[in-house]
This record gives structure tokens, C-alpha cells and sequence, in this order.
């Protein structure tokens, strides 16, 4: 068959419903392919041709798509990266989130481009996939193990050591549908955003194991890919960003963030924060035995285990926290202490929940009872006040298995605010369509504000770009039209730290990568235009499911004017309509229902959607 012969891809899709336990094999043609690459871009088309708006997030018809793309498996740095697409929990819209490690390059290696899970099990079962097949086993005895015993019980139970074998897992916050519950693997990388572990969970999905396969990637010109993905990586190494971040990790964002106004402190309350430079790794890193973890053929090697001692804690293989986890339990909810955080970042990612919004969801509940709007019997007697980690802790399993008022912070800050009531929804940071930001503040990068409230994903859809004028609402609108160049990054499937694409739009040397690998002769013009096929596919996706223009603004509380430090009376609020509008225009989208417009969507080839909409 010729589509044995594409270069990149296998061209096989792995559909595995678990209502009858049933699976089989289909093909995808070249045109697919390049019309969406992988990754978000094919994940959106399945979802978006088999969930019609009658379908939930939990119900057996919604999908949990696995993609990979045309480079995973290959030399090119972080290729090993997943992409996991489905309808998401907080929003009842698009959800799609990248994870780090090896599952991408093992499912290449494996045989197969896509797992499509659909239906619902009878009891708990996990994946096991190898050669190209599934095997669909019994896991009722991995039921409550947190991820990382739920990883290690099924790597033993195959006899595989971490080289030979990726899996991916849902803890107890998956298990009881927590809606922002997350999928955990590869010793800690996460696929976090918009409730894919209750998606899982929904469907009694454990977990999903990808075992190394043998078969190759079959490539264009293997050479000058090899020659590429060597200077790839010492540019990385070399870079002053990239380059830091492969010494210390995320943390060494921290004393920027702070300087910027761009650290979240007690629900944006205040701006100010004391010794932020102490939870950088550059700072701590002499006081701890820390291990590096590696990803598929990444030179960064930027994820390391950190030993902490504290009261009854020995934990050798605890993940020094990234950036966000460790702003989640620090500044955003009163902890000045680098140790607490860390162990409390480690304990939600066993649990299985998504340090972002968790941390969102626990600094409002702190901020309502510090003010009286929650008494301590409405907290099951737990004392929420600001810094105390010990409640935290406490509360984070309550949550994890809805146990009392963790039951209402399962259902996400937005959520957790209306069902708190009184002057809860003003209190909370959040976005109308139903999901918190990342872990940053904001009010100081209205690009992120703006990219948040529009995207179609339940998290960042657009990468940071820098301008002149940050403030002025035509500058903003550009940078996050531009930043859109990111669906095309979540579609090849690459890491954007060790491709160097977080921030900025630089994506010469991937489009570069990409035809070495395919020999499509791929342009910046190709990528760009299929970047906003995918953002606009996610865009009629939601529109179709209910989503609306009222829902794309910032919470009161997010939208606020910071009372202090260097954004202090910066006010975005005024400006949020204008910032909208301009927006809109830039995108090609009506004004006034934001559908975009038919010259939009026929440009991008996606005519098929326009009954949905018009």
C-alpha cells in the first residue's frame, strides 16, 4: 500500500473503543496530513467530525485522541513529546495539551500515528500498546494508586525498565472525575489542562502504556536532519534563555516574573512577594541532591529529581517543581517556603491534578475564608489561611477524592465560586468560558489575558511575543494573532523549550526540519495558514458547542488594577473591549458573533464547517 511509504508518518490510526472492548486499525491519507500535520491539528479534525454538541465531556461518545507528529521518533531535540485532543471538562469545549518524555517517539516506534479511545469500560482497564496492536488489560488493582505507583506497577508488571517503556496514568483525582484532574507520566510530565484525566477517568481509563517498538521513521534526507538536530542543540545549550533554563530549569523565571509583576501573590491581592530568587533552581541548588531526568533526544535534560528532608518527608524521587507548580503552592497561595512548595507540587501531581488550577481554585477558597465568606465548618474544620501548608495538603486530598468541600473544589475555580456564592465569583481568577489562567499574572502581559480568554484549547494557544508598547491594545492583538504560530509547534509534536519556540515566532528551523523529514517543500506561508486552520477549527468546534462572545473576558478579580508593585494602576479592563474588537478583525472574524467569516474559513479549506455555524 502506498501509505507504507509516507516519510514522518505510518499512516495507521489505532481506534480502541472500551464499551465492547473492541479495536482495529485505519489509515490516514498524505492530504490529511498535510493539511494538519499531527498533534492539536489532527486531533481537532477527529474531534471535530465525531463529537457533535449533543456529546459531553464524560459521555462514552467523546474522544481522547493521542496524536503524534511528523518529526517524533526522529533526532530532532524533544521529539518524544504527546499531544493528547478531547473535549474538555471546564470549558465544554476544545482541550488540548502537550506532555514532554517518550510516549510520542515509542508510539512512532510502535507502528501507529493516533489512538483514538472511545466509549466507556464496564470496570477499570488500561492500554497496553506494542508492535502496533493494544492489548486492553484489567485495572481494578491499580484503583487509588497515585501516578506514580500506578507507573511503576505497570512497568513491573511488564519487566520493563523506563528506556523501554512510557505510561501514562490517571490518580485518585481522575478516578472521581475532579474536572481539572490531569494525566501524569514519564516520571513527570503532564498532560494538564481542561480535565483530560477525567476524561480518562470518565471512560475507567487507568492508564496507557506504549511499549519501544522497532520500526523506523522512514526520512526524506536522514543526513541533513541528523546534521540539523546537532545544531538544533547547541544553540539550545548556547541560548540565554534556553541555555538557563538547561542549567536550572523553569525556576530561573522566577526573580523575572517577579521583577515584571508577573508573579501571582495571594489571588492577586498584592504584587509583592518576598525573596522570589529563592525558588530558583540557581539559588537552591547546591542545598539538595537533585538527578536529572531525560526526554527523547533532548540535549536540555531541563527536568530533575530533588531530595528533600522535612518532618516525616524522604522523597529521592520527587520532581524539583516547574515554574508554575512551584508559583501554585508558593506566592499564589501565601507560602514563602521553597521546601512546602515543592512537596506540595509532588503531592498534587500524584494525585493527579493540575497544579494550575488547583492552585487558583485554593487561593480563592483561602481569600473567602480569610474574609468570613467561608467559615471553618463550611472547610470540613480545616483552618484555610494564607501560607498554611499543612491545610493545603489536607485540602488537596480532599479534592482529589471530592470528600466534603474538596467536592466543590473539584469542580474548578469558576465553578467552585458560583457554588461558594456571595461575593466568591468576584473574588476568583478566572476566564468566562470556565477554566483559570496559567500561573502567572497577567494584568502585567495582556497578551496572555487576551490569548486565555479566546483560545480554543482551555489553556494558552498563542505563544508569548514581545512588542513595543505592550500596553496598547492594537500592539496586543497583533502579538497574539502572531503567537498563533504555536498550532503549528502542538502539531508537529516537539518540545518548545528545546526547539527554542516558547516564546516568539521564530519556526524557520522546524518548517526546515519538517521537509527534511517529509520533502513537502513546506513555506513560513504553508505553516502560518495551517496554524490558523487548526486555531480556527478549535474556533468553530466550541462556537458549535455553545460557546459565545460574552464568554471571552477575564473574571472581576483577574481584570483588577494591580494596587501595587511595578503594574500598579495599570488598568486593562478599559481597554478589553477595543483589544477584542481589534482582535476579531485581525483573525478574519465577525465583530459581533465572532464567528469567523466565510472568506476566513474558505481560505483555510474548512468549508465543511460552515453549516455548523451559518
Amino acid at each position: 500500500m502506498g501509505i507504507k511509504k509516507l516519510r514522518g508518518y505510518t499512516g495507521k490510526l489505532l481506534r480502541v473503543d472500551l464499551t465492547d472492548e473492541s479495536s482495529r486499525i485505519e489509515y490516514i491519507g498524505e492530504e490529511i496530513y498535510r493539511k494538519y500535520i499531527g498533534g492539536a491539528g489532527l486531533g481537532i479534525k477527529i474531534l471535530y467530525d465525531e463529537v457533535p454538541p449533543k456529546i459531553s465531556w464524560s459521555d462514552p461518545g467523546n474522544r481522547l485522541v493521542f496524536a503524534t507528529g511528523p518529526l517524533n521518533g526522529t533526532s530532532i531535540p524533544g521529539s518524544g513529546t504527546i499531544c493528547a485532543v478531547s473535549k474538555g471538562c471546564l470549558t465544554n469545549g476544545g482541550a488540548s495539551s502537550q506532555a514532554n518524555g517518550f510516549f510520542g517517539a515509542y508510539l512512532k516506534l510502535s507502528g501507529l500515528d493516533v489512538v483514538v479511545i472511545q466509549g466507556a469500560a464496564s470496570n477499570w482497564k488500561y492500554l497496553y500498546i506494542h508492535d502496533g496492536k493494544v492489548e486492553i488489560k484489567n485495572a481494578d488493582h491499580l484503583l487509588g494508586k497515585n501516578t506514580d505507583e500506578t507507573e511503576q506497577v505497570i512497568k513491573d508488571e511488564f519487566g520493563k525498565k523506563d528506556s523501554n517503556i512510557s505510561v501514562y496514568s490517571i490518580g485518585p483525582a481522575g478516578e472521581n472525575l475532579v474536572k481539572y484532574a490531569m494525566i501524569s507520566g514519564d516520571r513527570g510530565h503532564v498532560l494538564a489542562h481542561n480535565g483530560l484525566g477525567a476524561i480518562a477517568g470518565s471512560k475507567k481509563l487507568k492508564a496507557i502504556a506504549v511499549e519501544r517498538g522497532k520500526a523506523k521513521v522512514l526520512i526524506k534526507d536522514p543526513t541533513g536532519l541528523a546534521a540539523l538536530a546537532k545544531q538544533i542543540s547547541k544553540q539550545a545549550k548556547e541560548h540565554p534563555i534556553y541555555g538557563q533554563i538547561h542549567k536550572y530549569g523553569t525556576s530561573v523565571l522566577w526573580p523575572m516574573l517577579a521583577k515584571n509583576g508577573l508573579l501571582p501573590v495571594k489571588n492577586l491581592t498584592t504584587n509583592i512577594f518576598p525573596h522570589p530568587e529563592r525558588f530558583s533552581r540557581e539559588y537552591y541548588k547546591d542545598k539538595y541532591e537533585m538527578k536529572r531526568i531525560r526526554c527523547w533526544a533532548c540535549p536540555l535534560h531541563h527536568v530533575q529529581h530533588i531530595k528533600i528532608k522535612k518532618g516525616d518527608i524522604d522523597k529521592v524521587g520527587m520532581k524539583d517543581p516547574e515554574y508554575e507548580c512551584s508559583a501554585a503552592w508558593s506566592s499564589l497561595i501565601g507560602n514563602e517556603d521553597f521546601e512546602s512548595s515543592a512537596i506540595l507540587s509532588d503531592l498534587a501531581d500524584r494525585l493527579g491534578l493540575d497544579s494550575n488550577e488547583a492552585g487558583w481554585t485554593m487561593a480563592l477558597t483561602i481569600e473567602c475564608y480569610e474574609k468570613g465568606i467561608l467559615k471553618k465548618k463550611d472547610t470540613d474544620g480545616i483552618p484555610m489561611n494564607w501560607g498554611n501548608v499543612e491545610a493545603v495538603k489536607e485540602m488537596l486530598k480532599k479534592i482529589a477524592n471530592r470528600d466534603g468541600f474538596g467536592d466543590i473544589m473539584a469542580e474548578g475555580v469558576m465553578h467552585a465560586a458560583k457554588k461558594i456564592g456571595g461575593e466568591a465569583p468576584s473574588l476568583g481568577v478566572y476566564l468566562n468560558r470556565g477554566h483559570s489562567p496559567r500561573t502567572h499574572d497577567a494584568r502585567a502581559r495582556w497578551g496572555d489575558m487576551l490569548d486565555y480568554a479566546t483560545s480554543g484549547v482551555g489553556t494558552s494557544e498563542s505563544n508569548s511575543v514581545s512588542m513595543e508598547e505592550p500596553f496598547l491594545p492594537q500592539n496586543v492583538a497583533l502579538s497574539v494573532k502572531k503567537g498563533k504560530i504555536r498550532e503549528f509547534v502542538d502539531s508537529l509534536v516537539v518540545c518548545n523549550i528545546a526547539t527554542m519556540t516558547y516564546a516568539g515566532t521564530d519556526i524557520v528551523t522546524l518548517i526546515e526540519a519538517l521537509n527534511l523529514v517529509t520533502g513537502w517543500g513546506y513555506s513560513l506561508n504553508d505553516a502560518i495558514e495551517m496554524s490558523e486552520r487548526v486555531a480556527n477549527l478549535f474556533r468553530v468546534f466550541n462556537i458549535r458547542h455553545g460557546h459565545k462572545p460574552e464568554h471571552e473576558c477575564p473574571s472581576v478579580r483577574y481584570s483588577s488594577v494591580p494596587v501595587n508593585g511595578p503594574m500598579k494602576g495599570i488598568n486593562i479592563r478599559e481597554h478589553w473591549e477595543t483589544m477584542i474588537q481589534e482582535y476579531y478583525k485581525l483573525m478574519g472574524w465577525d465583530l459581533k458573533s465572532g464567528n469567523p467569516l466565510l472568506e476566513t474559513l474558505e481560505r483555510l479549506e474548512l468549508e465543511f464547517t460552515i453549516t455548523d455555524i451559518y
